[in-house]
């Protein structure tokens, strides 16, 4: 299995919080939301369900799994949305106990955040899937990714 990274980023580097005016304030960031105003769901949404059609699995660190284990368990009916539901997901976290993910969102497996989060990864890869593991994280989390390869 291959990772796909996938990320919302502006052109001038903003990857925070695309989603929601809430959704992400760390250190004082006021424009959450900055990218619905510009998204043409017949563009984006043709490419995010392309993206996610050969998805196995879906990555996320903890922060990132928090915002997305808030929003898509309630969600039912769309077909974005049971699939997001229905993919089996790892989160690595130092903070969250594995019955409290699996509790949280359907399908969910902790790895740790440790050293063995990257075997963890490795192995994860290593499986016989043909599809991908599509990674919802910040720019930060790829090159610990990379180290998988």
């Amino acid at each position: 299995m291959r990772i796909m990274l996938s990320d919302f980023i502006s052109l001038d580097g903003v990857v925070q919080a695309p989603g929601g005016a809430e959704e992400d304030t760390d250190g004082g960031f006021q424009n959450g939301g900055w990218s619905m105003p510009f998204f043409d769901l017949d563009v984006m949404g043709t490419a995010i369900d392309a993206a996610l059609e050969d998805t196995e699995a879906l990555l996320f660190g903890r922060r990132t799994w928090e915002v997305m284990a808030s929003a898509w368990p309630g969600r039912v009916g769309d077909p974005f949305a049971d699939r997001m539901n229905a993919l089996p997901k790892y989160v690595v976290s130092r903070t969250l106990s594995a019955d409290e993910a699996a509790a949280r969102w359907n399908n969910t497996t902790l790895l740790g955040g440790d050293t063995d989060a990257i075997a963890a990864i490795r192995s994860l890869r290593a499986t016989s899937g043909n599809g991908s593991i599509q990674v919802m994280a910040v720019p930060g989390w790829h090159v610990s990714l990379l180290k998988t390869t």
